[in-house]
C-alpha cells in the first residue's frame, strides 16, 4: 500500500483519511510506509477503547513529525487501512510532550446521515468530551504530559491541513 501518490485534500474542504485504528479498539495500529502495511504497534494498558476510527491525512506533516492525526464519526467502524473521503469539521487542540499535535474531527462523506454536519458545534458537547477524555486518560497512563486547550471549529482546519501539506512538500522523502 503506498500512499506516496494520494492526495491529502482531494477537493476544497475534503480530506483522505487512512484509517489506522478503528473505534472500540484498544490495539494501536499503524502505518509502516517502508513495508506498506499496517503494524501493531502496541495494546492500549487501559480500558479506554478508541471513541471514532482514527487515523491519518496522507502526505502531511505536523509539528510532531508524523502526518497530521485524524478522527471520523461513524456508526459502525471500518477497519485498519481503510481510506475514507472526509470533511473535516473542527480540531481537538492540543500539545503532546511540548508538540502541537492538533486532532482533525471529521465526518465520513460516504454518510447521507452526516451531509449536513458542518461544525462541531453540531455534535454533541458529551462527545467531544469523551474524545478529549480518551487522549487526556490514555497519554497519562503512558506516562505523556499533555495539555488540551479545547476545541476549534470548522473556520480553523484549513490554515493547519496547509501547513502540514506545505510541510509534507518540503520534507527529505
Amino acid at each position: 500500500m503506498d500512499l506516496r501518490s494520494l492526495q491529502a485534500s482531494p477537493a476544497p474542504g475534503l480530506v483522505n483519511l487512512m484509517v489506522e485504528i478503528p473505534a472500540g479498539s484498544r490495539n494501536k495500529y499503524e502505518y509502516n510506509a517502508e513495508a506498506g502495511l499496517m503494524v501493531l504497534d502496541r495494546v492500549l494498558h487501559s480500558s479506554v477503547r478508541y471513541p471514532f476510527d482514527y487515523g491519518f491525512i496522507p502526505n502531511t506533516l505536523a509539528e510532531d513529525g508524523a502526518p497530521l492525526d485524524a478522527l471520523v464519526i461513524m456508526n459502525e467502524p471500518t477497519f485498519a487501512g481503510c481510506l475514507i473521503t472526509a470533511r473535516p469539521i473542527g480540531i481537538l487542540d492540543m500539545v503532546d510532550c511540548g508538540a502541537h499535535d492538533g486532532k482533525l474531527l471529521c465526518v465520513p462523506t460516504a454518510d447521507p446521515r452526516q451531509h449536513a454536519i458542518r461544525s462541531i458545534r453540531q455534535i454533541a458537547p458529551n462527545q467531544l468530551e469523551e474524545v478529549a477524555e480518551f487522549f487526556r486518560t490514555y497519554k497519562n497512563l503512558e506516562g505523556r504530559v499533555i495539555e488540551i486547550t479545547g476545541w476549534l471549529d470548522a473556520e480553523a482546519v484549513p490554515a493547519l491541513l496547509e501547513r502540514c501539506i506545505a510541510a509534507a512538500a518540503a520534507s527529505p522523502s
